[in-house]
């Protein structure tokens, strides 16, 4: 008997240390103005020549925005309590895995990583100084091509979909988490 309730206590220990640990502070630590209500998100300036990639990325940040469910997101810059600009410095496709040509024996590029790199600022409104800034925020991702390096093309929107995902996630958990 003594036994069962030392087991049970121990598990109930185990228990309420798991919840203490860093993993489930996740997200929790949002800095978040309590009179910030409205968002800006206008449309990402893009220096980097791929056509669409400036509204995809804006996209992204403004449904990531909205899973926070803290303030309404609005696409524009007037009207609002605080403002988030981006600006695409580049997108850059390394090859970065290679195969043998089977006729050929030449190398070709098998996978490659992409980089996306933006200068994002997220200030409030009428204030000279922003919440938070980075002059050179970026987010990697890697697809492979197989065999058919010309298969990269047909992918090219899914990689561009993932990574605007994946960098508006880091942007704005950068922005609002106190991590």
């Amino acid at each position: 008997m003594r036994r069962e309730r030392a087991s049970l206590a121990l598990g109930a220990a185990l228990l309420l240390g798991a919840e203490a640990c860093g993993y489930a502070l996740v997200g929790k630590g949002i800095i978040v103005d309590p009179s910030i209500k409205r968002v800006g998100v206008p449309l990402a300036k893009d220096a980097s020549g791929h056509p669409g990639l400036d509204q995809k990325v804006t996209q992204k940040i403004i449904e990531e925005l909205l899973k926070r469910g803290r303030f309404a997101v609005v696409q524009q810059a007037e009207g609002v309590d605080a403002l988030v600009e981006c600006e695409i410095l580049s997108l850059a496709i390394i090859p970065v895995g290679f195969n043998r040509a089977d006729d050929t024996g030449q190398l070709q590029a098998s996978r490659y990583a992409v980089s996306l790199t933006a200068r994002v600022k997220y200030s409030k409104t009428g204030k000279p100084e922003p919440i938070w800034e980075s002059a050179a925020f970026s987010a990697r991702d890697e697809t492979d091509v197989g065999n058919d390096p010309e298969s990269f093309f047909d992918r090219d929107e899914q990689v561009q979909d993932r990574l605007a995902t994946n960098f508006a996630r880091r942007v704005v958990a950068a922005m609002l988490e106190a991590f």
